[in-house]
């Protein structure tokens, strides 16, 4: 086991605790201690997904980490999707669906049609709002009668997750 080496970049570099900050919001560098099946775990996946290093990889889960966080959070505002499935035979469900979109269009800003077959089809609606509002929505719309699969997807609205 080698011990690190320090570097002291000082002119890039403030220490914070023990981690090191980039000054005005640049790149931190913090080590972190994992067991060695995780690691090569973490090292396949950066490979498979083609990650140029293990730094970019770790950055995209800290942001997942984060935006699902987040989505727990009822103020905060949050964007995504919600995934419909349902069979358009059934009866009053593409008018109850269509009801529940029109009484909450400032949250749904989009919304896509597709008939999958002669009987099902698949809407997705692109939403954006306060967390418990869109989950409120997408609970709604997920249990109308006749939906047979629906599944919100949160992401960020991008303004608070840095690059």
């Amino acid at each position: 086991m080698t011990t690190p080496r320090r570097i002291d970049r000082s002119d890039t570099f403030v220490k914070v605790g023990t981690m090191r900050t980039a000054k005005s919001d640049g790149v931190v560098r913090f080590t972190v201690s994992v067991p060695g099946p995780l690691a090569r775990q973490l090292d396949q996946m950066t490979r498979e997904k083609g990650y140029d290093n293990r730094s970019l990889a770790v950055a995209d889960l800290i942001r997942a980490g984060l935006v699902e966080h987040r989505q727990n959070l009822g103020t905060q505002e949050i964007a995504g999707t919600i995934t419909l499935l349902y069979d358009h035979h059934k009866q009053h469900v593409q008018a109850t669906l269509t009801d529940i979109q029109h009484d909450h269009h400032h949250i749904i800003i989009s919304s896509l049609h597709v008939h999958l077959d002669h009987h099902n089809c698949l809407e997705v609606l692109v939403v954006r709002g306060q967390a418990a509002t869109v989950k409120k929505i997408a609970d709604e719309l997920i249990a109308a009668k006749g939906v047979k699969h629906g599944k919100l997807t949160v992401t960020s609205t991008g303004k608070d997750l840095p690059g």
